[in-house]
């Protein structure tokens, strides 16, 4: 199973931020061609390092179908979206299980 992991930092308005992206982004992510199942994960303390604010994982079946979920229209409109109140707070990555 491959993954886009994506980690955001702390936003100034967590509040905004939350209505942002869970009433219009994830909708956005629903849609993305071959996504299997996504979960998104609210961190509540950092112990060591730099701290973050959520991260989302999105599983698809493999490498190939992650990459042709990049280069969808809909993982277009995803990003737009996403840069429209969070430009500067992310990071994404392609992940594998290591298990």
């Amino acid at each position: 199973m491959s993954k886009l992991i994506a980690l955001y930092k702390q936003p100034e308005d967590p509040a905004a931020f939350d209505q942002a992206y869970f009433e219009t982004h994830l909708p956005l992510i629903d849609k993305v061609p071959g996504l299997q199942s996504k979960q998104v994960t609210r961190f509540t303390r950092t112990l060591v390092g730099d701290g973050y604010y959520l991260m989302a994982e999105m599983h698809f079946a493999d490498v190939d179908a992650l990459k042709a979920a990049m280069k969808s229209p809909e993982m277009a409109a995803a990003g737009e979206n996403l840069d429209s109140f969070a430009k500067g707070l992310y990071s994404l990555l392609f992940a594998e299980d290591a298990g």
